[in-house]
């Protein structure tokens, strides 16, 4: 089981590898869903820790590309596959459908960069349908869903069906919600084997708190023993 903690700083990203993390999203504006970081605290971030750094590619709270930000997104996006980064984490979608043309608009020229399709994900009309579509694009290896909306048992279901969807080459991560009882519950049905957090790492659930050592220790032990 892997978990992946989002993180906006060096102190958090300290914070979530003392706690055992696996793999960090590194993200600005947390509280608008997760903006494009700043270069230096990628770079900064990459020398505190060895983990993988999963970045976000966005520059506004909605999941639309707005005019004058593409240029923005792909010479950010550039620049992070040159720091080294994993992978990043970016996505597009209008009236319920993926919009495909923006997102490889911004990776244009990106031999190899692996991405996470974001949350957008959970925008669409029809998740189900657009599942084919995201795996038939060599860059994308993750999709990130909370499994929509109702009790963490329907999430868990929607979660299975998704993960036989997307097939071996692209995991399922549960993100969006995924507190303590979800969590339990997804490790339980075996659903996902892919864990995001952001509120759950920090004390008390603040979005704009500091990642907490003890917070993210607690959850990989819930992942182990998810009883």
């Amino acid at each position: 089981m892997l978990l992946e903690v989002i993180v906006q700083s060096i102190a958090d990203a300290r914070a979530a590898a003392e706690g055992g993390a696996d793999r960090l999203e590194v993200v600005r504006a947390i509280h608008q869903g997760g903006l494009t970081p700043s270069l230096a605290v990628v770079r900064a971030i990459a020398i505190e820790t060895a983990l993988p750094l999963r970045v976000m590619i966005r520059e506004n709270a909605g999941y639309e590309l707005a005019p004058g930000e593409l240029p923005v997104l792909r010479r950010a996006a550039a620049e992070f596959v040159e720091a080294g980064v994993d992978g990043l984490v970016v996505g597009f979608a209008r009236s319920g459908e993926v919009v495909l043309d923006d997102l490889q608009e911004v990776l244009e020229g990106l031999r190899g960069v692996r991405v996470t399709f974001h949350r957008a994900f959970d925008s669409l009309r029809n998740p189900q349908s657009a599942i084919p579509t995201l795996t038939a694009v060599s860059h994308i290896d993750r999709i990130l869903t909370s499994g929509g909306d109702g009790p963490p048992h329907v999430r868990s279901a929607r979660l299975s069906d998704y993960g036989r969807l997307a097939g071996p080459r692209v995991a399922i991560i549960a993100g969006g919600g995924v507190d303590e009882e979800a969590l339990a519950s997804f490790v339980r049905d075996g659903c996902v084997r892919e864990f995001h957090v952001g509120r759950a790492a920090r004390d008390g659930g603040d979005p704009d708190g500091e990642v907490s050592a003890a917070r993210v220790r607690h959850l990989k032990t819930r992942l182990a023993r998810p009883g």
